[in-house]
């Protein structure tokens, strides 16, 4: 046994002081929140992005533009990256759950497939929509291309 050793018990010692339960405290009285103003009243709660009555940010800056909330965003996928798919997996069809198990895109992407690259095999593939220089490289080697 060596007094260097010793310790309080776990749970016994405090780690911070409790506020608003007297002067003899050193926290007491206004408890820490000083005197006056919203701050310092019981449920008080600041907003995002308030900046104590001066204009917000959020509201100075000018705002323009249209963010259209039907618009439909595709996951694009090229050419290329199927025919590596198609030859990893030893498949002739290409669907959104191969894609999806592959990890190139989640379940819930809407799948699109770019013309990017060169396919060697002829492949079956299956997904949301095509751009015109991927179904034309798709069909000129009796692929099929099957939009969902």
């Amino acid at each position: 046994m060596d007094l260097s050793v010793l310790k309080p018990a776990k749970g016994s010692v405090k780690t911070s002081k409790r506020k608003g339960r007297g002067q003899g405290s050193g926290k007491g009285g206004t408890s820490t929140r000083g005197h006056k103003g919203a701050k310092s009243r019981s449920g008080y709660k600041t907003k995002i992005g308030f900046e104590g009555g001066q204009m917000p940010l959020q509201r100075r800056v000018p705002k323009f533009g249209f963010k259209n909330i039907n618009k439909k965003e595709y996951k694009g996928i090229n050419l290329g990256t199927i025919q590596e798919l198609a030859e990893k997996t030893k498949s002739t069809s290409i669907t959104v759950d191969t894609i999806v198990e592959a990890g190139l895109a989640s379940k819930r992407d809407l799948i699109k497939i770019l013309g990017n690259g060169k396919l060697t095999s002829k492949l079956d593939v299956k997904a949301h929509a095509f751009s015109k220089s991927a179904l034309s490289a798709i069909e000129a080697i009796q692929g099929t291309a099957t939009k969902i």
